[in-house]
């Protein structure tokens, strides 16, 4: 890793949504990666480290503006930047 660059310090909760009050564009110019109950997930829509959760999509599911339908699982969540 290049020691001259200076990534910004992970949220406890960030979502990959631009209209949500959790997004961090910041964060996102490089590849986080989010670590689920000890296994990689790489379909993670919303996290929060405190309260234990990530969002998922439920499936092919959308909602009526066409986004997809979320679902909250509980556990241990390690967000960390691949580099």
């Amino acid at each position: 890793m290049n020691d001259t660059t200076q990534l910004p310090p992970l949220p406890d909760h960030l979502s990959i949504d631009p209209r949500s009050p959790h997004h961090n564009a910041e964060v996102f110019k490089h590849p986080v990666g989010i670590r689920f109950n000890g296994k990689e997930r790489t379909d993670v829509e919303e996290y929060c480290v405190s309260e234990g959760w990530i969002k998922v999509a439920a499936g092919k599911v959308v909602d009526r503006k066409g986004r997809p339908m979320l679902i909250k699982l509980k556990g241990t969540v390690e967000p960390y930047y691949a580099v």
